[in-house]
């Protein structure tokens, strides 16, 4: 079976385009992009707006092997609109999850993005209701569809709702994971409320260790490409249920977190009461005493 190269494993998840990614997680030469850059899909509402447009409108696609096994792909491109989801970038995330049932093959989604384009509000909101579907419908069939989480964007609005509805979630410590935003909590609630120039406070609150430790993410890995293959080749072999008991657990799931943690006002709280020793520490640990701690602590399994 074919592996990446040195070079690709020593790659920051984090500072890499949506190419270098895709390069990275799977198998050495076996990627091949679909509606590639010579079709040129663009929107076609940006230039309404006076806005650049971009050849692959801010998502990769392809199919590939991961470890030797055949897997679709899509990585998102935060340094074009943050990654954001219109009607060109939606359709081609949509159109690839539905052939994944025809095919019968595992998709790899690889978020960065802020949400939905405010110029497409419309137009992306659908999008996103199609997608879901989507995923939905292919996991119904037997078919994973694993979350990558950690890059400059992180995963917010529409696509956390995306990525709430894969098989699993694989985040790193950029991974951040919310449906509103920074400054969308800011800007609605206030300053007091949120500060989104805090980033310490972003990373607790969003950041990819609190998801892990809430149950909000499968896995938690190193900024590294090797990191995450091997974590999607982990996720890969996991349970594939989805049906009402998956679902129902889950919706159970959820509402005792709620219960249980919703009038705290910190992070930090909650990892106290989950048990954790020296939960202020949390932010500063590496990744082998940070996954030591989380193995202590109470209570954060996950129905998926």
């Amino acid at each position: 079976m074919t592996a990446v190269t040195a070079d690709a494993n020593l790659l920051s998840w984090y500072e890499a385009s949506a190419r270098q990614r895709i390069d990275a997680l799977v198998d050495a030469g076996s990627f091949t992009e679909l509606i590639g850059p010579v079709l040129r899909e663009m929107s076609p509402h940006l230039a309404i707006f006076d806005l650049p447009e971009q050849f692959d409108d801010g998502i990769v696609v392809g199919r590939g092997r991961l470890d030797g096994t055949p897997v679709l792909v899509a990585a998102q491109e935060g340094r074009f609109m943050g990654g954001a989801f219109g009607e060109v970038h939606g359709a081609k995330l949509t159109g690839l999850l539905r052939a994944a049932r025809a095919l019968h093959q595992d998709v790899l989604i690889l978020f960065d993005t802020g949400g939905v384009r405010l110029q497409e509000a419309n137009a992306g909101e659908l999008a996103i209701a199609e997608i879901m579907r989507a995923i939905i419908e292919a996991r119904r069939a037997g078919i994973h569809i694993v979350g990558l989480i950690g890059g400059r964007a992180g995963c917010y609005g529409g696509g956390s709702l995306i990525a709430g509805t894969c098989s699993r979630l694989i985040v790193s410590e950029q991974g951040r994971l919310s449906v509103s935003g920074p400054e969308v909590i800011e800007t609605n609630k206030g300053i007091e409320e949120f500060d989104s120039r805090d980033r310490a406070l972003v990373w607790r609150t969003m950041g990819g260790k609190h998801r892990y430790l809430i149950g909000g993410a499968d896995a938690y890995v190193d900024d590294e490409a090797q990191a995450f293959r091997g974590a999607a080749i982990d996720a890969l072999k996991a349970n594939r249920r989805c049906d009402v008991a998956v679902l129902e657990a889950e919706q159970t799931r959820l509402e005792r977190r709620l219960q249980r943690f919703g009038e705290a006002e910190d992070a930090v709280e909650i990892w106290q009461a989950l048990g954790i020793d020296q939960p202020t520490e949390i932010p500063a640990l590496p990744t082998a005493a940070f996954l030591r701690a989380a193995d202590n602590r109470e209570n954060a399994d996950d129905a998926r």
